[in-house]
């Protein structure tokens, strides 16, 4: 991938939004874009473990866990999970876990930190709804591009 997220903000400007969340970079893709679909749950990941299993299409989930730290929303079985279904990118505003092999899955994955404790399993949250956090608003459709420097958020494609 060319793209830079400096480059296209340089690029498109006021078109884009940039997350201001500071992001730690857990999987091996360091620069990944898609289309956005949506995780809205606290300390709940029964949902994320749904929609992962679901045809990714190089799409980018982006979870809004509200910043908790307290348990794990992503681990190494539902990043292989999203690797096997062709999802691009994982977005954790919160923790995942089995980071060491999180590092081995051709995925991009960003999350706030790292916890070992596992979430809950009881389904609770939203699918497909717009999340906000960073000073973003994550609407389901919009496309998120993503590298070492941060994410940005475009209503449009800017890259092929």
């Amino acid at each position: 991938m060319t793209f830079t997220t400096a480059d296209l903000f340089d690029a498109h400007g006021d078109a884009l939004s940039s997350c201001v969340t500071q992001f730690r970079s857990y999987g091996s893709r360091t620069r990944f874009f898609g289309r956005i679909e949506t995780v809205r749950c606290l300390e709940d990941n029964a949902l994320v473990r749904e929609v992962l299993g679901t045809p990714g299409n190089e799409r980018v989930l982006v979870v809004d866990g509200g910043g908790s730290l307290r348990t794990a929303l992503l681990g190494d079985l539902l990043a292989a999970s999203a690797v096997r279904h062709g999802w691009s990118g994982v977005i954790v505003n919160g923790a995942v876990r089995d980071t060491a092999a999180l590092a081995g899955l051709s995925l991009g994955v960003k999350a706030l930190g790292s916890n070992p404790r596992r979430s809950a399993k009881e389904g609770r949250g939203e699918v497909g709804v717009p999340v906000t956090f960073g000073e973003v608003t994550f609407t389901p459709g919009a496309w998120l591009y993503s590298d070492e420097d941060g994410v940005v958020v475009s209503a449009q494609r800017l890259h092929d």
